[in-house]
């Protein structure tokens, strides 16, 4: 862990409702729409590759004019390879305003790595563009690092130096690395509560965070900003409604980052991202809206929503949205302790079956032709674990992956949403790993705002069958308000799914240390959210060994 106040007091940076910084970025908001849907989508559906230098005749700013704070979205850094990493920024002296307060221009953001916190020992520096086309967003690969290393990272522009940030590589390619800690968090909806869990994770000692979706909410943030109580008005009104445009998700971004505890999470730790529904709206599912409407009309919402989370995301340009579209699974290594298979099951999946209500899982979910993944992303999959060499193959996903049963009879209904209501897609990719001789499979899983611990079953509904992984849902970071440590349901779905070894309706995140012996669980949860500033306790630990699939009390 970094030495404490490697970082700018939070309170230098904070952008509460309270201080003069939110005030003067709500004067700045106008109440009509900086585009409507489809002049918006349009333009973002046939015109998404990255811009060269200049290319689109953007005006030069003059930094040293900037009067305002342009890094009031803070730093993140992501992906780390062995000898690279992502490094992050979004410009917005007015966040709340739809061009972020620079309009058309262009402005240059020098960046700099070092071995310290004070910036005596730099190895790398170099200027970026922060485009309008972007949102004046900044993603720098730095390059020709050293594998295995502790970074520090800052941005400047004009007089303005960003917060600094911490980052790492990831270990040298055939590294046999050890341990490696990590933590999983997901579901973070603003009008839900504080991101209590998100400060006490930028305390913790891991290496990388896995974000597993759901990072912004769609739906309306009223000016109180809903269970966060805070005097009314005090958010713009631009915020209290649903997210459509390309303005609006920018806007949407702009509000959770404006967090301060969001921000340190960040600027502690390296991320790995992967988008769920809320991103975009809730439950799409491929080109199918909730509603079902026109697949022509919710794609142009789509490239909207995916472009505006490529802007505010630490992702490399092979991320960036081609209109509607983009390649968000992707592979990473840790050496060759971990190999993490990043999926995304919104964009290519089917719609869902049986309406998207909760049903017996009957002929249209075992439909063969249906999918979770999509055939590529499936076959990319199996490809995969059959080239590991890593002894622990991690994927990080975003609905339930092992069968959960909503009550006890043979005939139970399940989730239509999740992996229950694609179960012909899940048996391939069970019967994928099998065949690719996976030993140590670790499913990170979001989406449901509990936390549970499963046993990944050769055949769920034969407790004596063959265990072949963990699966590990991380709750919600605020999703579901406070929750309760044991819901209604707990003693039900406890006795209904006996691959299920732990069930926690708190909200907090899952802490995860990988070694050459076994993973040791770590369930992190706080007492609420609706308030801030709660403990954390751990709520429960388990560990499971290499070669020994199965989970038990640590």
């Amino acid at each position: 862990m970094a030495p404490t106040g490697r970082h700018r007091p939070l309170a230098e940076h904070a952008f509460s409702p309270h201080d003069a910084v939110l005030r003067a970025a709500a004067r700045h908001i106008g109440r009509r729409r900086f585009l409507t849907v489809t002049a918006a989508a349009a333009a973002l559906a046939f015109g998404t590759h990255l811009p060269a230098r200049g290319a689109f005749a953007a005006p030069q700013l003059d930094a040293a004019r900037l009067a305002d704070d342009p890094f009031t979205l803070g730093v993140a850094s992501g992906d780390p390879l062995p000898g690279s990493v992502l490094l992050w920024t979004r410009l917005a002296p007015a966040p709340f305003r739809a061009d972020g307060g620079l309009g058309g221009q262009r402005v240059d953001v020098e960046w700099e790595v070092a071995l310290d916190e004070f910036f005596v020992l730099v190895v790398r520096r170099g200027t970026a563009t922060a485009l309008p086309e972007y949102g004046h967003s900044v993603h720098v690969d730095v390059k020709g690092l050293t594998p295995g290393t502790e970074y520090y990272y800052r941005f400047r522009t004009g007089t303005w130096i960003s917060p600094t940030g911490r980052t790492r590589t990831a270990p040298g390619r055939g590294d046999a690395a050890s341990p490696l800690k990590l933590a999983a968090v997901a579901c973070q909806a603003y009008q839900d509560g504080y991101y209590t869990a998100h400060r006490h994770l930028a305390q913790d000692d891991v290496d990388i965070v896995l974000h597993l979706g759901d990072y912004l909410y769609e739906d309306a943030v009223n000016s109180a900003g809903g269970e966060r109580r805070y005097k009314v008005g005090a958010l713009p009104d631009v915020f209290n409604r649903e997210a459509v445009t390309l303005a609006d998700y920018r806007m949407r971004y702009a509000l959770y980052k404006s967090d301060p505890d969001l921000r340190a999470v960040h600027a502690a730790h390296p991320f790995i991202v992967t988008w769920d529904d809320h991103e975009t709206e809730n439950n799409y599912a491929g080109a199918v809206d909730e509603q079902g409407g026109p697949p022509e009309q919710f794609l142009l919402r789509r490239a909207a929503a995916y472009r505006a989370y490529w802007e505010n995301q630490p992702l490399r340009a092979a991320q960036l949205p081609q209109g509607p579209d983009a390649q968000l699974y992707r592979r990473l290594h840790w050496g060759t302790l971990a190999q993490f298979d990043v999926l995304d099951t919104r964009q290519y999946r089917s719609d869902q079956a049986y309406g998207d209500r909760p049903h017996v899982p009957e002929s249209e979910a075992d439909d063969p032709t249906r999918t979770m993944t999509g055939e590529a992303q499936e076959r990319w999959l199996i490809d995969g674990w059959r080239a590991s060499d890593a002894l622990w193959n991690v994927m990080p996903q975003q609905v339930c992956f092992s069968q959960r049963k909503f009550g006890p009879d043979a005939r139970a209904w399940v989730s239509m949403d999740a992996w229950d209501g694609y179960r012909a897609s899940r048996n391939r990719l069970v019967a994928g790993a099998k065949a690719a001789g996976i030993d140590n499979w670790l499913v990170l899983t979001g989406d449901v705002h509990v936390a549970y611990a499963f046993d990944i079953k050769d055949d769920f509904d034969d407790p004596r069958s063959r265990t072949l992984g963990t699966e590990l849902t991380c709750t919600s970071v605020t999703s579901g308000k406070d929750g309760v440590e044991k819901p209604a349901d707990w003693d039900t779905y406890l006795r209904a799914n006996p691959h299920m070894q732990f069930y926690n309706g708190k909200r907090g995140y899952v802490r995860v240390e990988l070694d050459r012996r076994a993973a040791r669980i770590d369930f992190r949860t706080v007492s609420a959210v609706t308030t801030p500033g709660a403990p954390i306790t751990t709520a429960a630990s388990f560990v499971t060994e290499a070669g020994a699939p199965g989970l038990r009390p640590a």
